[in-house]
């Protein structure tokens, strides 16, 4: 069977299952979502896996192990960003399920049982919350996210309960540790390091950590024409040159982004000099210090900028996440396996978030990742090749055999 032609199939049709035709539009606890479930429901049955829907609304195949074995899961998420790609996400469910799948047809016996989870919001489009799903299961869900809103003015909750979840249950989900082995995840890496290298798998190392920030410069509008240009406290002069100095500090720091991604400006008119402007300022790293290093020559980067064009200023921090690392013995078995597939099994950070990231407070984690053309995600033009995924799937199976023959399986 060609396992990876089998996946690029599976992803063309249930793309279908979107708002529009415009790339993939699918949002958690839609139509378009609830399209999507039987296509899910039917890859796991495939694999020969018993198939529910828990109260967070994520479908869980299931293949029991051994009496009071604990359980491997693997997972990632259905959703996807407005007019993203068929791959990122969905993916991972998809060749999780032709993993189990190929080792049930080779007859591989495991003494563990396996899940494959269907995460329903990953990305956190339509609620300003995301995870919720591997967060119920590892025990750190906040039910305070189920009084959100989307942009109809719809609660979490109550989109939970017209789907079939059941909200007051969600906090109830969480598994007991003891009963885990670990977790994997299998995504596109949406950047170019794989391409770049010639190869089409690598092992995650861990998922970088992520701070964002608000900063605001205060200075002194008045006439474009009259002002003169000596002397004038103009916002966006000293927002211009933080961001040139934000980039190329970054570009002298190894393993570490920052992004100013968004910026506003007033009175935003074409003839009156800036008096305000708020911009974001994103860092990412995997060492959480190097991020914290960062942040504070950030910081007085902000203050020597504002004092220099005579403006004031504040910086925010308004969200911080601690960078998650693999497990080496998970990391270990995925390279195992991927060295089946592929000579070289580069080691990379991922500097995007993922279901991934919240389950170590439940137990090990591993992600292996695969290669994206041009590593572009998030768009129509994404794009991963049968031959990649049917070698995916080809480490995924040889990843969980390996794990088993540890287990003595």
């Amino acid at each position: 069977m060609d396992w990876g032609q089998l996946a690029q199939d599976r992803l063309r049709d249930i793309a279908g299952h979107s708002v529009d035709k415009n790339g993939v539009t699918r949002f958690p606890f839609t139509a378009e979502h609830a399209a999507a479930l039987p296509v899910i429901r039917g890859w796991m049955q495939d694999a020969g896996m018993d198939v529910h829907m828990d109260a967070a609304g994520t479908l869980i195949g299931r293949t029991d192990g051994p009496a009071g074995a604990p359980t491997l899961l693997i997972g990632s998420h259905q959703d996807s960003v407005r007019n993203g790609g068929r791959y990122d996400g969905i993916m991972g469910i998809a060749l999780g399920c032709l993993a189990v799948q190929r080792l049930r047809a080779e007859g591989t016996a495991l003494p563990f049982a396996v899940e494959v989870l269907a995460f329903a919001d990953e990305e956190g489009v339509r609620f300003p919350t995301a995870l919720m799903g591997p967060r119920a299961i590892a025990g750190t869900f906040d039910p305070a996210v189920l009084d959100m809103v989307d942009g109809d003015g719809v609660t979490l909750a109550t989109a939970l309960r017209d789907f079939g979840g059941t909200p007051e249950a969600v906090a109830g989900l969480a598994r007991d540790p003891a009963t885990i082995l670990g977790y994997l995840e299998v995504h596109i890496e949406q950047g170019p390091v794989l391409e770049d290298m010639g190869v089409p798998l690598g092992v995650v190392t861990g998922i970088c950590g992520i701070e964002r920030n608000t900063v605001t410069f205060r200075g002194e509008t008045g006439h474009a024409g009259t002002v003169p240009m000596a002397g004038r406290r103009d916002a966006l002069v000293a927002a211009a040159r933080l961001i040139d100095a934000v980039h190329t500090a970054a570009c002298a720091t190894p393993d570490l982004r920052a992004t100013v991604g968004a910026l506003t400006l007033r009175p935003n008119v074409v003839n009156a000099i800036p008096n305000a402007v708020d911009l974001t300022l994103e860092i990412r790293a995997l060492n959480d210090q190097d991020r914290a290093d960062f942040a504070a020559q950030a910081a007085v980067m902000i203050d020597e900028i504002a004092a220099d064009t005579g403006v004031a200023t504040t910086i925010t921090r308004t969200y911080h996440q601690p960078a998650v690392p693999c497990d080496p013995d998970l990391m270990a078995a995925l390279e195992a396996g991927a060295r089946h597939a592929c000579q070289t099994v580069p080691h990379l950070p991922s500097g995007a978030t993922h279901d991934a990231s919240a389950m170590p407070d439940l137990c090990p984690m591993g992600m292996l990742f695969l290669r994206c053309h041009g590593g572009v995600s998030h768009t129509p033009d994404e794009y991963a090749s049968a031959a990649d995924m049917g070698a995916a799937i080809h480490a995924l199976a040889t990843s969980i055999a390996h794990l088993a023959a540890q287990r003595g399986g």
